[in-house]
């Protein structure tokens, strides 16, 4: 078997892959901010909105500057009517991030990206219309209604929930879903991040990049991790039942979804603040069950396993308590990180250099090709 000298890192881990001034998890692993702000600042109080143009402007906007461009992506929301038709067509049994990664394709095709400086128009139109692709889908096919998707909203995330329901949302909710979007808005190389970088570094247009992002999403170790927590939680009717059931699942060499993370060793920054929104969310539905077992979950994890809740685990019952399907969990994931993806994709191609990674080969050693009337 060929050998050689090169040190192996299953999954890149612990690899510098480029340079980027957008994010960055800290010293140590510890921290997180976006563009030199803190997550806790930014999730505490800045708007979506406010951080979505810090990712994609590299600035806080002012208060015109904001007011601007919620002005401009309210006017942005609009679907094309051949996508509506496509939409319509996509079987109700489809994945919900299948849905956004057709859609996200047939706009690149509709409304196509024909100079590269047209990516901050593409950007904001993503981040518009993202919501109104999934919803739209998702009324037609579970209410058997075409929705309007010009339906007024302050914010991004009253207008999803705006949308999900066909009814005024709860302020509370409206503010959850609001530091939901910021804690998921980005987070450095990332796997989606990444497959969207690489898609760049080829030159691919705006929305190649965005789909190739889409599909490393789709897979339950990235993006799938809250609908995996919701599953889980679901499975018990008070805090009592989950340490032996748990015992007997690690026992199984079962993986628990939501814990521990690639990079943070300790515990995850964005963790405790979606905590704190779903104790929140948990007051104000009278739960008595659900919010309970999930800190039960966290203190068996870290008792058993030394393993703390990513943001993906509480965000799950915030999710639940505000009526949203577990289905949507992950492509809640996409409406707000298609503002990280959005910036990776722009700094990339601001110096842009193709990645293309070698590999340690563990194959054959070299061997003489044998006539196919010779082979045994």
């Amino acid at each position: 078997m060929a050998t050689t000298s090169k040190k192996k890192t299953a999954g890149l881990a612990d690899i510098i892959a480029g340079e980027s001034a957008i994010c960055t998890v800290g010293k140590h692993g510890k921290g997180l901010n976006y563009r030199g702000y803190a997550i806790e600042d930014l999730a505490t109080q800045a708007s979506f909105e406010e951080v979505a143009y810090l990712l994609l402007y590299n600035k806080l906007p002012t208060r015109a500057e904001l007011t601007r461009y919620n002005q401009r992506l309210q006017s942005l929301r609009a679907i094309p009517d051949p996508l509506k038709e496509t939409l319509e067509k996509i079987p109700a049994t489809a994945h919900p991030m299948d849905v956004l990664r057709t859609a996200c394709s047939l706009l690149g095709c509709l409304e196509p990206e024909t100079d590269f400086s047209q990516q901050h128009g593409i950007a904001d139109r993503l981040l518009a219309v993202l919501p109104s692709l999934l919803l739209y889908w998702r009324r037609f096919h579970a209410d058997h209604q075409r929705i309007d998707t010009r339906t007024e909203a302050a914010s991004t995330g009253e207008y999803f929930l705006k949308l999900l329901t066909g009814k005024t949302p709860d302020k509370t909710h409206i503010d959850a879903m609001n530091v939901s979007l910021v804690l998921y808005a980005e987070h450095e190389f990332n796997a989606s991040t990444f497959a969207a970088r690489v898609a760049a570094s080829t030159l691919a247009d705006f929305y190649s990049a965005v789909v190739a992002a889409i599909g490393a999403l789709r897979g339950p170790l990235h993006g799938g991790a809250n609908e995996a927590a919701m599953e889980l939680i679901q499975r018990f009717q008070s805090p009592e039942e989950v340490a032996p059931a748990l015992k007997a699942a690690l026992a199984r060499k079962e993986k628990i979804m939501g814990f521990g993370h690639r990079v943070y060793k300790t515990s995850d920054p964005r963790s405790p603040i979606i905590k704190e929104w779903s104790r929140k969310l948990s007051t104000l539905c009278g739960d008595t069950v659900i919010f309970p077992v999930s800190e039960a979950i966290e203190q068996f994890m870290w008792h058993e396993k030394q393993l703390f809740p990513n943001l993906d685990f509480y965000s799950a019952s915030a999710y639940f308590f505000m009526g949203i399907p577990v289905m949507l969990y992950t492509p809640i994931f996409v409406c707000s990180r298609i503002t990280g993806w959005a910036a990776h994709i722009m700094e990339q191609r601001a110096n842009n250099a193709l990645i293309r990674p070698g590999s340690h080969y563990t194959g054959p050693e070299p061997r003489a090709f044998i006539p196919v009337d010779q082979r045994k």
